[in-house]
């Protein structure tokens, strides 16, 4: 799968059915994160792929109300960094964006393996470094769920893409358009 089918096919779904999750997977998910780009190449992503039932059972309840799909995956994967992994220059901190770098990586690699999976912030970091001994210095950034889209069952909104912004709001050239402070509604 080309590049470009991988962005237009991968989506957040939330309606999924279980997927074996062997370590080839994993080795795959996490070496395409590892080829992302970093600040001096620091690499400052960490990623704990929970799959055994037993503890997927005891990180449910860490996840917030809403996002109970999640009990349906058949894989968690727990996104960490931690500030002093990157750079620091002046108050910029890199590292949330390296991380995020390399888990868009990761999400469409998934996509062309015929992976479902959705990047969630809904969820206790209090709960989640307990269930999973992280250590306090470290940031829980996100939780993706991982598992196959169902075919049998339904969620309002996994049917089509939601809207995309019109690119007039996204982007402009040589300078800052007001057209990018825009909040737009759908």
């Amino acid at each position: 799968m080309k590049v470009e089918k991988a962005i237009e096919k991968r989506r957040s779904y939330r309606a999924l059915e279980p997927v074996e999750i062997n370590d080839e997977i994993i080795r795959e998910l996490a070496k395409a994160a590892s080829f992302a780009p970093s600040c001096y190449n620091n690499q400052p992503w960490k990623f704990i792929f929970i799959r055994s039932s037993e503890k997927l059972d005891v990180v449910r309840d860490a996840i917030s109300k809403g996002n109970e799909w999640m009990f349906d995956s058949s894989c968690i994967i727990a996104v960490i960094s931690k500030k002093d992994l990157d750079c620091v220059i002046r108050d910029r901190y890199y590292y949330q964006f390296d991380t995020g770098l390399a888990v868009g990586q990761m999400l469409l690699r998934a996509t062309e393996m015929g992976l479902a999976t959705h990047a969630i912030a809904g969820f206790s970091v209090r709960k989640i470094k307990k269930m999973l001994s992280i250590p306090e210095e470290w940031d829980v950034i996100a939780l993706i769920s991982v598992g196959k889209k169902s075919r049998k069952k339904k969620v309002i909104g996994d049917e089509s893409r939601p809207e995309r912004l019109k690119m007039q709001y996204v982007f402009s050239i040589d300078e800052y358009s007001k057209k990018l402070s825009k909040k737009v509604k759908h």
